[in-house]
């Protein structure tokens, strides 16, 4: 009960001081109506019927000689009783508020309007059985549609930024203090506070300095609606509308102005419209939030799919190692034992097919996990791994050249680089046949650490001649995947990068680029 007395009170007191500052063609009162049935529950709607009807009841106590007993009986009951069913309608079966934080713009505008001409229909039904002065004329067309804009103006002016205060508050779970840091440390507020206020007292004072100008300001109170909208959305809209429409009365010389009544109608479109495309430009927002999120979480998934498998091969490279290394001392123990038990003198044909066995395993377990790469590092790997070494043994001229903090870079990162090159190389050698091959590495830690490989390979037909083309293409597959451009754009993809690929007048040229993994919070 003591809940419903102070929600009743706080009611009744801001029912005065709206009426207060109301006039016709600027009906605020309205705008609290559609506010707190919007935002109040439920179980505090009698507690506003109760407070509205005592209001009306003074009203029509007071004003019963002059407009008679009719008007008073039908002054008592609360606009709230027409107002409230189509609020609940709205509420429950149009979503007004999909979910927390949201609000359903086009059902609020309509709503906005229907209450708006439920407000007028009411006030001209009123009219109807007062007791009116003899031969008062009643001009029922400018009347209504003075009466329509002033509740349609006024609900624009309070219940949006009402909606804004109310879903800021439930934002910081309904807590004062928490509410009012996020609130002054909000650049949104920031903005309002220092540029629409300042542009709307500037129209104002130019407004009341000259009044020659007086409606060109009014007027130009739209322009703030349509700059917050498209910075901030509805919200924006909203808390730029209450701006306006304070300027615009503040600038009326006089009740029923007709050119503040002219730019009434233009904020009320400015407004109602911008609400709209706001609200649709803030969903449009989060969807693309939304997708942005998404990518990067199953860019991280992958990130980490790779991660995974580079686990399972370096699992894999050290079992080979461990046979390699069994095989080796069997090797160095049987040609003795043959010559005991044999008298076997020549084994060398048997000596370089086991050699070649052990090569091949080299390369398979270096491929699988490079171990130059955990030793010296991307640079070492790249100029005296096993691609450099089998390219110079097979007569290609290679050297690489890597520049900027190439330790800054992760493992995953450094694997990540040195595959993609291996993969160029072998696609190189396999389609174009080069003499030379330059790799260039540019790293740099600046924001995301980046990496950009070049790959250059020319042709020199002469040196070309003297390479064992099909004993290194063999040796090179055994390094790589085999998939050629499309590893390496997969590689490339996972760490946010391209490939680019040209061909140039002696030779084929790729580049390709990386970022380093910029994980999203969970």
């Amino acid at each position: 009960m003591l809940r419903q007395a102070l929600v009743g009170g706080a009611y009744l007191g801001a029912l005065y001081l709206f009426r207060a500052v109301s006039v016709q063609h600027w009906f605020i009162l309205t705008g609290l109506h559609l506010a707190v049935l919007m935002l109040v529950p439920y179980r505090y709607w009698p507690a506003l019927f109760i407070a509205d009807t005592g209001r009306l009841a003074f009203i029509s106590y007071t004003c019963f000689d002059r407009y008679g007993a009719c008007w008073a009986l039908l002054n008592t009951i609360p606009s709230l009783a027409y107002e409230a069913p189509v609020v609940w309608w709205f509420r429950e079966h149009r979503q007004l508020f999909p979910s927390k934080g949201t609000v359903n713009m086009p059902a609020f505008v309509l709503c906005a309007l229907i209450i708006a001409i439920i407000s007028t229909v009411e006030t001209i039904v009123e009219l109807q059985f007062a007791s009116l002065p003899p031969g008062y004329v009643i001009h029922y067309g400018e009347v209504t549609a003075r009466m329509v804009l002033g509740n349609f103006m006024g609900v624009l002016t309070v219940a949006p930024i009402a909606l804004v205060i109310y879903q800021s508050f439930a934002a910081a779970n309904f807590r004062w203090r928490h509410w009012l840091h996020g609130l002054l440390g909000s650049r949104f507020l920031l903005e309002s506070m220092l540029g629409v206020l300042p542009l709307v007292a500037f129209l104002v004072w130019l407004g009341l300095r000259d009044p020659q100008i007086r409606a060109m300001a009014q007027m130009a109170m739209f322009v703030p609606v349509i700059f917050m909208a498209f910075r901030y959305g509805w919200q924006g809209a909203a808390v730029a509308g209450t701006l306006a429409s304070l300027g615009i009365v503040t600038l009326m010389p006089a009740t029923n102005d007709r050119i503040t009544m002219q730019a009434e109608t233009l904020v009320a479109m400015a407004v109602s419209t911008m609400l709209l495309v706001g609200a649709r430009m803030a969903a449009l927002n989060r969807w693309v939030e939304q997708e942005r999120f998404d990518s990067r979480m199953a860019m991280a998934l992958a990130q980490r799919n790779a991660a995974l498998g580079e686990a399972q091969l370096q699992i894999t490279a050290q079992a080979l190692n461990q046979f390699r290394s069994l095989s080796h001392g069997i090797f160095n123990k049987m040609p003795k034992k043959e010559r005991q038990t044999l008298h076997v003198v020549d084994g060398s044909g048997y000596r370089r097919d086991v050699e070649q066995a052990q090569e091949q395993l080299f390369l398979l377990t270096d491929s699988l996990d490079p171990s130059m790469l955990h030793e010296r590092g991307l640079a070492g790997a790249l100029s005296q791994g096993a691609l450099a070494r089998t390219l110079h043994e097979g007569g290609i001229k290679y050297w690489c050249d890597l520049r900027g903090p190439a330790s800054v870079l992760s493992q995953t990162m450094n694997l990540a680089v040195y595959r993609v090159v291996c993969e160029a190389v072998a696609e190189a050698c396999i389609k174009h046949e080069p003499s030379d091959v330059l790799v260039k590495v540019r790293c740099g830690a600046r924001g995301r650490p980046w990496v950009v490989v070049m790959i250059d390979a020319r042709r020199n037909l002469e040196r070309t001649m003297h390479v064992d083309w099909l004993a290194l293409r063999q040796r090179l597959r055994i390094s790589t995947t085999g998939l050629g451009r499309k590893a390496i754009e997969d590689r490339a993809a996972t760490f946010d990068g391209q490939v680019r690929e040209r061909v140039i007048h002696d030779g084929w040229r790729m580049l390709v680029s990386f970022l380093e993994p910029n994980h999203p919070r969970d």
